[in-house]
């Protein structure tokens, strides 16, 4: 697994996620903001799988 999501994706990834998470946890949001776990994941581990799928890599 090459990691493929660098930078400011990453960051916006984490930051996305756990506000999403939060809201949900807070009952800000309703059962679909735990949604918010995939950027989160995706941003703390550093890959995506749908990225390769379409060819695109923010990682320098």
């Amino acid at each position: 697994m090459k990691l493929n999501v660098g930078g400011i994706d990453r960051i916006l990834r984490i930051v996305i996620g756990a506000a999403l998470v939060l809201a949900t946890l807070f009952g800000a949001l309703p059962i679909w903001g735990w949604i918010g776990i995939v950027p989160l994941l995706t941003g703390l581990v550093g890959y995506c799988p749908l990225y390769p799928l379409l060819g695109i890599c923010t990682k320098k």
